[in-house]
C-alpha cells in the first residue's frame, strides 16, 4: 500500500508539473466548437471515438468505466497543431473593414498526461490531465470601430483538467467509473473597447490580460462487453461551475461568469475478427446551457443600445455586457459522430483511421461577435498508428485533419455588410506508452 501511494503521489506530482506547462502552452486544440476532438494520440486517431473501446490512461477523458480494463501504465504524448482562421467582409462600406483578415498564432503545442494502477483484477485508480481550447484568435487589425479600438484584436481561452478516476468490475464484463474533476481555464480578450459604452462595467470588458478560473465537477461512465466482439459504453460530465472572471465581468453574462458545459457520450465497439475493430461515437455538448456562451447578440444588444440611448446607466440593465441577460456568443449545442477503425495485422502494429461529423453551433446571425471564436468546423479525418516496442513500450502517432469549413451572416449593426466565417486545422500528435 505505501509502495500504491508513491506511485500515485509521484503521478499527482507530475501530472501537476504538466497542467503547469499547458498552462502556458496550450492555447487551440481540434475541436468540436471549443471542445478537443479527441485526447490522447490513440483516441485522436479514431477520430475521438472510444467511448466503448479502453485504449490508454487517457480513456477516462470519454469514459472512466473503462480504465478497469487498461491496465497498469503511463502515457505522455504532445501535440502540434495548426489551425487557419479568418474573416471576410463584403457589401457596403461603413462598419467594418472591407476585405480579408487572417489570424497570426498559428502554431501550438500541446502535451498530455496519464496514469492507471490496477488495484487488482477488478479495480482500479488513475489521473489523467487533458485540455480543450480552440478560441484562440489574433488578428493584426482594430477589427471593431468605435472609441478605444485598438490593435490587435482577439481571443485566447484554454481549459485543462485534472482528473483522478475510480473504476470497479461489477461483472467480468461490466465496470462502472467515476471521475472527479478539477478545472482550470485562463482568459484574455483584446480589442473590445468600442462595447465597453454599452457594459454594466466598461473597463472590465477587454485588454485587461490574462485571468485564471477554477472550478470542480465529475465525470460518470459504464462499460460493458454485451456480446463476446461487441462492447458498449456511456458516460456524462456534470456542468462545471468556474469561479468569475473579475477582470472580464463588464464583457461575459452573470457578471464574468464562464462555465464549462455538462455534455455526454456514448458508443459502440465491434469485433467481427480479433484483428479488426470498428466503433462508433455520438457525442452531445451543451453550450447554450453557459449564458456566456449561449446567449444570443440580439435581442440583448438592441435593448440594452436603446436604454443607454434614453439616458439609462447600463449598470442597470440587465441585457448589457455583463448582465444576467447580456451578449453572449450564441452557440447551440453540438451533437457530433465519431467513427473509427482500428486494425492490428501484427502483434507489433496497430493502424487506425476515423471521421467524425458535427453541425457547427454558431447561427448565421451571430457572425459579429464570433469573429473572434469562429468555432466552425463541422468534419475531422483522422489517421494513426501504434508501433509496440517489446512487452512494455508503445510509440504512437496521429495525424488530423479538419476541412475547411464557412458560415455567413449579415452584420447586425450594419445589414448592408455580410460577415464570413473560415477556418481549417492540421494537428499531428505523438506519444510514448510505459506497461508496468
Amino acid at each position: 500500500m505505501k509502495q500504491l501511494i508513491r506511485i500515485f503521489s509521484s503521478a499527482c506530482f507530475y501530472s501537476l508539473a504538466l497542467l503547469m506547462i499547458l498552462g502556458i502552452v496550450t492555447t487551440a486544440s481540434a475541436t468540436n466548437g471549443y471542445f478537443s476532438h479527441g485526447y490522447s494520440v490513440q483516441n485522436k486517431g479514431l477520430a475521438g471515438a472510444g467511448t466503448a473501446l479502453p485504449t490508454d490512461t487517457l480513456t477516462a477523458a470519454t469514459n472512466p468505466a473503462a480504465m478497469v480494463y487498461v491496465g497498469n501504465r503511463a502515457d505522455v504524448g504532445l501535440a502540434v497543431f495548426n489551425p487557419n482562421r479568418e474573416y471576410t467582409v463584403t457589401g457596403t462600406a461603413g462598419h467594418l473593414d472591407l476585405g480579408t483578415v487572417k489570424s497570426d498564432s498559428k502554431w501550438f503545442f500541446i502535451p498530455y498526461f496519464g496514469f492507471n494502477k490496477m488495484l487488482s483484477d477488478k479495480n482500479s485508480i488513475s489521473l489523467s490531465v487533458y485540455g480543450n481550447g480552440g478560441m484562440n484568435t489574433d488578428y493584426d487589425k482594430a477589427t471593431y470601430p468605435g472609441a478605444g479600438a485598438s490593435n490587435p484584436t482577439g481571443v485566447d481561452l484554454a481549459q485543462l483538467f485534472l482528473a483522478p478516476s475510480y473504476a470497479l468490475k461489477v461483472h467480468s464484463n461490466h465496470a462502472f467509473g467515476v471521475s472527479a474533476i478539477v478545472a482550470y481555464q485562463v482568459f484574455e480578450v483584446q480589442g473590445l473597447a468600442p462595447f465597453a459604452g454599452l457594459s454594466q462595467n466598461g473597463n472590465k470588458v477587454t485588454n485587461n490580460g490574462h485571468e485564471d478560473a477554477f472550478g470542480f465537477g465529475g465525470r460518470i461512465g459504464y462499460y460493458g462487453q454485451i456480446l463476446p466482439g461487441l462492447s458498449i459504453g456511456v458516460s456524462y460530465q456534470t456542468k462545471i461551475n468556474m469561479t468569475k472572471f473579475h477582470d472580464y465581468e463588464g464583457l461575459f453574462a452573470e457578471e464574468g461568469d464562464f462555465d464549462i458545459p455538462a455534455n455526454w457520450n456514448a458508443g459502440i465497439a465491434y469485433k467481427p475478427i480479433p484483428e479488426l475493430t470498428l466503433v462508433f461515437d455520438v457525442q452531445q455538448i451543451f453550450y447554450s446551457d453557459v449564458d456566456s456562451v449561449g446567449n444570443p447578440f440580439n435581442p440583448a444588444f438592441n435593448t440594452c443600445n436603446a436604454a443607454v440611448m434614453g439616458g439609462a446607466n447600463p449598470a442597470t440593465v440587465s441585457q448589457c455586457l455583463g448582465g444576467n441577460s447580456g451578449v453572449g456568443f450564441g452557440w447551440d449545442d453540438m451533437t457530433i459522430y465519431k467513427f473509427g477503425v482500428q486494425y492490428q495485422g501484427r502483434p507489433d502494429l496497430t493502424l487506425r483511421a476515423g471521421y467524425s461529423f458535427g453541425q457547427q453551433p454558431i447561427p448565421d446571425k451571430e457572425v459579429l461577435f464570433n469573429i473572434i471564436a469562429p468555432g466552425v468546423i463541422e468534419q475531422h479525418v483522422t489517421a494513426g498508428i501504434t508501433k509496440t516496442i517489446g512487452e512494455k513500450q508503445e510509440l504512437n502517432l496521429a495525424l488530423m485533419h479538419a476541412f475547411s469549413n464557412d458560415i455567413s451572416g449579415k452584420n447586425p449593426l450594419f445589414p448592408a455588410q455580410t460577415i464570413e466565417l473560415k477556418m481549417n486545422q492540421w494537428e499531428l500528435t505523438a506519444g510514448y506508452s510505459w506497461k508496468f
